[in-house]
């Protein structure tokens, strides 16, 4: 997955960094929705089958879904219909349905226009037919509908200063919901006189909240309009007018728990991040590793994070023990500095940093999407990797680890030594996926 085989010719550095690579491979495929999604396809109702999709995983979604409805029980596209909007790279085909590639993190014309047809299809949507929302991370910035008069550029600049403030993901959505047509159980209010609108989701977000997966747009919202303002008050988020007003107006809250709306809703998630951990879990064991789990939920400033996991590192290897410590979650980079790189990046540089060349420990941090920060292309980078020799091999290339870091300056580091990660789309999103093993 490095984008070159960078010069480590210690055999036993060698083998960490192609059991590293292997690792990861395995977890993002635990989570792949060919996997996880037929299981959880139910049985067609008399009605139209009306496939509403959107995240990093909503063109590979929609492609099993379709391909299962067709083979196995013969449906043709007078039965499905549909539309899925996915980051930009990230489609594929899956007939009866219409894919759109939008912009993520930061929203465009793209997905307001692919929204605006996918409210159409939920309202449509009759007492016979069923609406099935197939849900991954990403669906936030891909499902965009801006309530009341605000813009889109409006909204991306909100977007975009939420990103730059380090809020978790979780206040993010919060306020997301609150200024979205969409979102926050909106989606389920405009198909509410369908059969039974029946989500199915792979989950990105700690804790795998269903709230904060792709914004809950089918879901109860428990954050309220006082947490939005608080949140853009706390994070010094500037906010135009109208979005302003919007948090002030409380005809504008998200519908609740008991709301008609929810009464044939029902969401399942099919896929967790601790699923994909647990099958690099199983890879380390079989090598001769002890999985060491330090949670699938860990958020956080990641650099902070990176330096305390190399203490635990340095401390299981003073004590001779050889394992493999394993996390996940979603942590947060505020940014400093001019650079340009993400949270998996960030951390595994400043994971080199905090290890200061210490032998036998070898790590890589990654997002199991295919891509880590906020420039938004599917050629972006997942992740990075170290190794005992990544200070040597960084200082004897001129650069300042140290001085890069302060930068936030993550992508330069790893492309100048060639240890970015660099997958490629995944077509599946269950968050970062960081191994260090201690030999």
């Amino acid at each position: 997955m490095t984008e070159t085989a960078p010069p480590a010719v210690d055999p036993a550095i060698q083998a960490q960094r192609a059991l590293l690579n292997s690792l990861l491979t395995a977890a993002i495929r635990a989570a792949h929705p060919d996997l996880a999604l037929p299981p959880h396809l139910p049985e067609p109702s008399a009605g139209r089958l009306i496939i509403l999709a959107a995240g990093k995983a909503a063109g590979s979604m929609s492609a099993v879904a379709s391909r299962f409805y067709r083979q196995q029980h013969g449906l043709g596209d007078d039965r499905i219909i549909g539309l899925a909007v996915a980051r930009h790279g990230y489609g594929q085909e899956a007939p009866g349905i219409h894919m759109v590639e939008a912009g993520h993190p930061v929203p465009d014309e793209a997905g307001i226009a692919a929204t605006k047809e996918a409210l159409r299809l939920a309202t449509e949507a009759g007492p016979d037919d069923e609406v099935l929302v197939l849900l991954s991370g990403g669906g936030s910035a891909n499902w965009i509908a801006p309530a009341g008069d605000l813009t889109l550029p409006e909204k991306q600049a909100i977007t975009r200063a939420m990103l730059r403030s380090g809020a978790p993901i979780g206040e993010i959505n919060t306020v997301r919901k609150h200024i979205s047509r969409i979102k926050g159980g909106r989606l389920a209010l405009a198909a509410r006189n369908a059969r039974r609108i029946l989500t199915l989701a792979i989950s990105d977000v700690p804790f795998d909240d269903p709230a904060v997966i792709a914004s809950g747009p089918t879901v109860p919202d428990p954050s309220t309009l006082a947490d939005a303002r608080a949140i853009c008050e706390r994070r010094g988020i500037p906010l135009p007018e109208e979005a302003t007003r919007l948090l002030n107006d409380p005809n504008n809250e998200t519908p609740k728990a008991g709301d008609p709306a929810f009464a044939r809703a029902e969401y399942r998630i099919i896929a967790r991040p601790i699923d994909a951990l647990n099958a690099a879990a199983e890879g380390a064991r079989a090598a001769g590793y002890e999985p060491v789990m330090l949670g699938a939920d860990l958020e956080g400033e990641a650099r902070e994070v990176a330096a305390e996991h190399a203490v635990a590192a340095k401390r299981y290897k003073h004590a001779g023990q050889r394992v493999a410590l394993i996390s996940g979650g979603e942590l947060t980079v505020t940014i400093r500095g001019e650079g340009n790189g993400g949270p998996n990046q960030e951390y595994a540089m400043a994971l080199a940093v905090a290890l200061a060349g210490e032998p036998g420990i070898s790590g890589i941090s990654a997002d199991t999407d295919g891509t880590d920060g906020g420039r938004g292309h599917a050629t972006d980078p997942a992740g990075g990797i170290i190794d005992p020799t990544t200070l040597e091999r960084a200082r004897a290339a001129g650069l300042d680890p140290a001085a890069m870091l302060d930068q936030n300056d993550s992508t330069a580091f790893f492309a100048a030594l060639g240890d970015l990660v660099n997958p490629g789309p995944t077509c599946t999103n269950v968050n970062d996926c960081r191994i260090i093993l201690v030999n």
